[in-house]
Formats: C-alpha cells, sequence, structure tokens
C-alpha cells in the first residue's frame, strides 16, 4: 500500500483510508465491537493505516468500537476523529464550536478510544455563531498540549478555509466527493491545493449507490437511513440514478471490474492530495474497495466515465434540505 502525506501535518496515510461510521451507525444494524474489529484487523492487514471515526457516530459508540483495536496497533494507525455535532439520548442537540466545548469534546474522545493522542482532529461541522478563528485557536492549544497532532476541518467554505489556516495550518479538509458529487472541483479543491491542504473524501462510493448493490427498497433493511434521509436513494431517485450507475457498470466490465473499484479509480485519479476512505461491514466488500488499487484508468477512460456521469444528471440533492443549510459554512 503506497502512502501519501497528509498535507504539511508530517503524516502519511494509505492511499485508501477507511471510513469507520458504518461501523456503529446509520447504514444498517451496527456491528458488535468484536465484528467491527475484524473489519478493521483486516483493513490494516491489507495496509490502511488511516481511520477515520467521530463522536457522533453512534453516539461516541464507534470511538469505542476502535479501543480495543487502537490498544493492539496505535503505533501504526493514524487515527481521525471530529467534534462539533452534539447528541443525546433523544436524538440531535446542535453544533457547537465553542472553545471551551472543544477542549471538553477532545478530553472524552481520548477517553473513549483509549488513546493518549489524536492524530488527526477535525471541526465535523462549522457553528457560525463562534467566529472560526476562536475555535481553530482552541484547537490549536490542543496541539500545544500534545493531545491533537494536527487538525483539520469538514464541510466548509473556501473562505472559512482560508481564516482557519492563517490562524493553525489545516492538514486536511473532509467533504463528500465521488463521480455522483463533484462540486467540490470548481473552487474547493484548487483552494487546498493551494495552502497545501489534503483533501479526505467521504462517502466516494456515494454512500453506496455507486456499487451497483442497492437496486430498490428491499434492499435496504429498517434501521438503513439512506431510504429515509438520503434523496438520491428516496422518491424514486434511486431508480434514475441506477442508470448512471449502470453506465459505470458497463465501463467496469471493460476493465474486468466491479462499479465500485471503477468509482474509487476514478477518484484516486484525481491526485495524491485526494484520499478515499470508503468503509463498509464486510469483508468482501472491503477485499473489493481495495482492488481499486489496482484498477488504471486511461484519460479516455476517465474521460468516459465523466460522460457517462454528467454532474446534472444526478437526481437528488446529497443532504436533505433541513441539513444542508448547515454544510460549507
Amino acid at each position: 500500500m503506497r502512502k501519501v502525506p497528509l498535507g504539511r501535518s508530517g503524516l502519511e496515510v494509505s492511499r485508501l483510508g477507511f471510513g469507520c461510521m458504518g461501523l456503529a451507525e446509520f447504514y444498517g444494524d451496527p456491528l458488535s465491537n468484536a465484528e467491527a474489529e475484524k473489519i478493521l484487523e483486516a483493513a490494516l492487514e491489507r495496509g490502511v493505516n488511516f481511520f477515520d471515526t467521530a463522536d457522533m457516530y453512534g453516539s461516541g459508540r464507534n470511538e469505542e468500537q476502535l479501543s480495543g483495536f487502537l490498544k493492539k496497533h496505535r503505533d501504526d494507525v493514524v487515527l481521525a476523529t471530529k467534534f462539533a455535532i452534539q447528541r443525546d439520548g433523544e436524538g440531535w442537540r446542535g453544533i457547537s464550536n465553542d472553545p471551551k466545548y472543544i477542549k471538553e469534546a477532545c478530553d472524552a474522545s481520548l477517553k473513549r478510544l483509549g488513546v493518549d493522542v489524536i492524530d488527526l482532529y477535525y471541526m465535523h461541522r462549522r457553528d457560525r455563531s463562534v467566529p472560526i478563528e476562536e475555535s481553530v485557536g482552541a484547537m490549536a492549544e490542543l496541539v500545544k498540549e500534545g493531545k491533537v497532532r494536527a487538525i483539520g476541518l469538514s464541510e466548509v467554505s473556501v473562505e472559512t478555509l482560508q481564516k482557519a489556516n492563517a490562524v493553525h495550518p489545516i492538514a486536511a479538509v473532509q467533504s463528500e466527493y465521488s463521480i455522483v458529487t463533484r462540486d467540490m472541483e470548481a473552487t474547493f479543491i484548487p483552494a487546498c491545493r493551494a495552502l497545501d491542504v489534503a483533501f479526505v473524501a467521504y462517502s466516494p462510493l456515494g454512500r453506496g449507490l455507486l456499487t451497483g448493490a442497492y437496486r430498490s427498497e428491499k434492499d435496504f433493511s429498517e434501521t438503513d437511513y439512506r431510504m429515509s434521509m438520503s434523496p438520491r436513494f428516496a422518491g424514486g431517485a434511486l431508480e434514475k440514478n441506477l442508470s448512471l450507475v449502470d453506465q459505470i457498470a458497463m465501463i467496469a466490465k471493460t476493465k474486468d471490474a466491479a462499479p465500485g473499484q471503477i468509482a474509487l479509480a476514478w477518484l484516486l485519479s484525481k491526485g495524491d492530495d485526494i484520499i478515499p476512505i470508503p468503509g463498509t461491514k464486510k469483508l468482501s466488500r472491503l477485499a473489493e474497495n481495495l482492488g481499486a488499487l489496482d484498477v488504471h484508468l486511461t484519460d479516455e477512460d476517465i474521460a468516459a466515465i465523466e460522460k457517462a456521469v454528467p454532474p446534472e444528471a444526478v437526481v437528488g440533492e446529497r443532504y436533505p434540505e433541513t441539513t444542508s443549510s448547515s454544510l460549507n459554512g
């Protein structure tokens, strides 16, 4: 597994990372700690060293799922987690970037993870009521205290990134990026490159859409949020978007690859500073995702993929309207 720099942090991460969210919540029933650890061990064995979680995934459970794995492999792992989205037993409480809260959230994450330091600590969402300079200042203090090695942002605007980077170097920005979500290409990724900030692409398979594995409502369990909360799967959008996925599948056949591998290979072709973090609960899907590293796309292949899935053809926003209002702060 080839490793690439994570911005100017001094950290090196595997070309493909692993998004841990689904182990605990959202994509159907959560895995037990033992089941989750089996997936994490398999990813590490295949060369993945970049593992991404957040304090809100499973209301802390996802961080706890990683603790046993980290106890055995801490020196082999680049660990990323996040703060900002607050939850309680009754649901969502809101977003906080308050400096006092940031320090409390960091201490709580360290405890759940069972580690002394977080390699990459992200602001998960922007709270516009708090100046970004104050929030990043608090994150910078965590670096000085040795609790955090590098800091990142998620779903922010170019202006916010620039203001934040003026306070403390930003190692990485995380946002959704895939062949069906390309709005970051025009201005945001160039802004990251101008500042030498890595771009971590979450949902690089369009929340599973680009694998072609989900063909109807019957393919989703009752505990899978996509049919109720993801506009690209609900209200007839899935059927329309599958026509795009089927175009990818046709290209995949010519490369003796799976559709998801083509989608990941397309992202990997965009530059070493673009780091996809697909997640899964299945060993077979993990192997498939990592197989994307062996798929070579020519310039003609890339052009064919982009022609097959033009941005304007994708049906549905990536988040519901109420959630979208919190993006790019």
